[in-house]
């Protein structure tokens, strides 16, 4: 079974950092591009970022280009997100997701709220 699991979200202050963990399983990791998506409470959708097989290409929103870097660990078939700068806006549910010519599978999310 494919699966996705995603850590370590929380409550954050304006100007602070955190790093999202997403563990993978049931594929193999190391030959799929994965996303980051965010879902702002009562909004849409918003894709954050995306990194190929090797992670050599990262690319990440306007949003949130220069204070959030996806990376991942094929070794641990794991994904990351560091998120630094961190603002009131970037309070959100924050997924995993895998690509397959679609956004195929989906974790169950990590919720990062940002306030003081």
């Amino acid at each position: 079974e494919v699966q996705l699991v995603e850590s370590g979200g929380g409550l954050v202050q304006p100007g602070g950092s955190l790093r999202l963990s997403c563990a993978a399983s049931g594929f193999t990791f190391s030959t799929a591009a994965m996303n980051w998506v965010r879902q702002a409470p009562g909004k849409g959708f918003e894709w954050v970022s995306v990194i190929d097989t090797s992670g050599s290409n990262p690319v990440h929103a306007d949003s949130v280009k220069g204070r959030f870097r996806i990376s991942r660990d094929n070794a641990k078939n794991t994904l990351f997100l560091q998120m630094d700068k961190l603002k009131p806006e970037d309070t959100a549910v924050y997924y995993c997701a895998k690509w397959a010519g679609y956004l195929e599978v989906w974790g169950q999310g990590t919720l990062v709220t940002v306030s003081s």
